[in-house]
């Protein structure tokens, strides 16, 4: 069974930092690509960041500069370091597994709230 398990979502003050998780597991391992998008109510679901298997990263210009994708390669993980969080940055965060560019797997969603 494939499951992708996000952690580290929450309340913060506009300037703070948040730091969310993803645990992978079942058919998915480091040959899968790996990323976060988030989705705000009323909107649609944009990508934050994506990291390639051999560790290329690529952002949203929204982001760059304040939000670090990484993954631990051994425990299966990806990892989104938010810093410098803006309340437009509030959203529902969600883990992907990718292939061949595509979006193959989802996790549920950890929601990211960010008072002014």
């Amino acid at each position: 069974q494939v499951q992708l398990v996000e952690s580290g979502g929450g309340l913060v003050q506009a300037g703070g930092s948040l730091r969310l998780s993803c645990a992978a597991s079942g058919s998915i391992s480091s040959g899968n690509g790996m990323g976060w998008y988030r989705q705000a109510p009323g909107k649609q679901r944009e990508l934050v960041a994506r990291i390639t298997t051999g560790g290329n990263t690529n952002y949203a210009d929204s982001v760059k500069g304040r939000f670090t994708i990484s993954r631990d390669y051994g425990k299966n993980m990806v990892f989104l370091q938010m810093t410098s969080l803006k309340p437009e940055d509030t959203s529902v965060y969600y883990c992907e597994a990718w292939d061949w560019g595509s979006s193959i797997y989802w996790g549920q969603g950890t929601q990211v709230t960010v008072s002014s």
